[in-house]
Parts: structure tokens; C-alpha cells; sequence
């Protein structure tokens, strides 16, 4: 998900606060098996590791909303994808139709606080900043997912833990965007997303043009990058978050 300017860092550091507190009680447990033919996603089929449970297939949505079709559970024996796989992981996040409400999100908010006035008001501005802010969600998926880990050999999925202290989860999701897996199964510098998120900012350059400079080509790429890392810790604890609130929310309306 592509989110630039100032809003998202608000959003991007509100988002990892909740998700924090949301699973400081949690302690680590295995999610119930399920058919992997059932899961819907895009992530290949996972294999339990050694001396540890089976975990259920993730959600191809996170909130039951969110597209989540690039995670995958950490494997005892590490699959790779073709790369027609990744196309259509890029291909599948980037015109999921949730991103056309995200677009529209932050088109809003930045006509609220008039971002971009060179853009103006009025129906025609909004238009115009949607238009942009869902240009740089495609761009920036396509580039990272897509394209350049194909160009790099790079795996574009997330590889979630699902085990260990809450900090350990924490630091290994968000690092997850300076390293990733190669095709041949080893770690690697994290091409495709830190100069995917780059060219990205370039390119949005284009149509920003009251933000050309380097300080604000910086922090859209720096924003870029923090919101890809949080929604990682989104992934890496979603069905934690799921199983300790909607399951037992679920289970105690059933008792009554």
C-alpha cells in the first residue's frame, strides 16, 4: 500500500501503537489447522517446521478488507515463485478494490488540509488528488512486488514468524523491508523495496509540483517505506489480533 506525505507518517505511527498494545497480553500460540485449499490467497501452500505446529494458511484479507495476498507462513523448506507468480501478487494488490477506498481516504484528507493547492478545491480538485494518490499506490506496488523483484530474483512475499516474544515478531517484520529472500532461498538486501519506494517518489515528482525538492522526494520515500514496514507488523500479528479478539468475541456470543 502506497500512502505519501505528512498524514501517513500520523497514521503510520497511530497504526504501530495499536498493534503493540493490541498484542502485549498475547502469548504466542498456533492458529487451528485449515485445508490450504480453502485459503483463497495467492501465498504458496506452508509446511510446518521442525518441532513447531502447523499453521493455518493467512487470510487473503486482513480485517476481512485489506489485501494480504503476499504473506506466506515460514516454511521448514523454502519454496520459490515464478515470476508470473509475482506479477500476479503485484497485479492482485494493486487493483484490489479496498486500494480505490484508500486512494479516496486520502484524497480527502489531503483536500481537507488543502495538500497540493495546486490541485484546488471543489470536485475537480478531489478528483485530481485521487487520481494521484491511487497513481502512487499502483506505481509503488507494481515496482516492488512485481517488476523489480522479478529484475532483482527476489521473493515479494512476507515470510510471517507466527512464533516468539512479541519484540522479536516486532523487529523481524519491520527489518523485512531492507531483507528478503532470494529465488535460490537466501537473504539478501531488499532491492525491489527500497528502490521500488524510490523511483516511486521520482515519479511522483511529475505530478507534485510543489514538492521537487530533495526534502520532500526524502520523506515521501522514508514515509513509503514506514508505512510498507508497519503493514508488515499488521500481517505478522493479524491472526494473533483475530484469534484473541473476533474468535473470543465470536465464542461468547454463541454462549449467550
Amino acid at each position: 500500500m502506497n500512502c505519501f506525505h505528512k498524514p501517513s507518517l500520523i497514521l503510520v505511527s497511530v497504526l504501530c501503537f495499536i498493534l503493540l498494545e493490541g498484542v502485549a497480553a498475547q502469548q504466542p500460540e498456533a492458529a487451528p489447522a485449515a485445508d490450504p485449499a480453502a485459503s483463497g490467497g495467492v501465498a504458496a501452500p506452508t509446511t510446518a517446521q521442525p518441532g513447531s505446529l502447523q499453521q493455518a494458511p493467512p487470510d487473503k484479507r486482513v480485517f476481512g478488507v485489506l489485501p494480504n495476498y503476499r504473506t506466506a507462513n515460514m516454511e521448514a523448506e523454502y519454496h520459490p515463485i515464478p515470476w508470473q507468480y509475482k506479477m500476479k501478487i503485484a497485479l492482485k494488490d494493486t487493483f484490489d478494490y479496498p486500494l480505490i477506498g484508500v486512494g479516496a481516504a486520502y484524497a480527502g484528507l489531503y483536500q481537507l488540509e488543502d495538500s497540493h493547492p495546486q490541485f484546488n478545491q471543489g470536485f475537480k480538485g478531489y478528483l485530481r488528488r485521487f487520481g494521484t494518490s491511487y497513481t502512487d499506490q499502483v506505481v509503488g506496488n507494481m515496482l516492488t512486488e512485481g517488476i523489480l523483484p522479478i529484475a532483482f530474483k527476489e521473493d515479494p512475499r512476507y515470510f510471517r514468524l507466527g512464533e516468539g516474544t512479541k519484540w522479536h515478531r516486532t523487529s523481524y517484520a519491520l527489518t523485512r523491508i531492507f531483507v528478503t529472500r532470494t529465488d535460490k532461498g537466501g537473504k539478501s538486501f531488499n532491492f525491489a523495496e527500497v528502490l521500488g519506494n524510490g523511483i516511486a517518489a521520482g515519479v511522483g515528482l511529475s505530478y507534485y509540483s510543489d514538492d521537487r525538492d530533495f526534502p520532500d522526494f526524502a520523506q515521501n520515500w522514508g514515509t513509503q517505506l514506514a508505512t510498507d514496514a508497519v503493514s508488515q507488523v499488521l500481517k505478522e500479528f493479524w491472526p494473533d489480533i483475530k484469534h484473541r479478539y473476533f474468535h473470543k468475541k465470536y465464542k461468547a456470543a454463541s454462549a449467550d
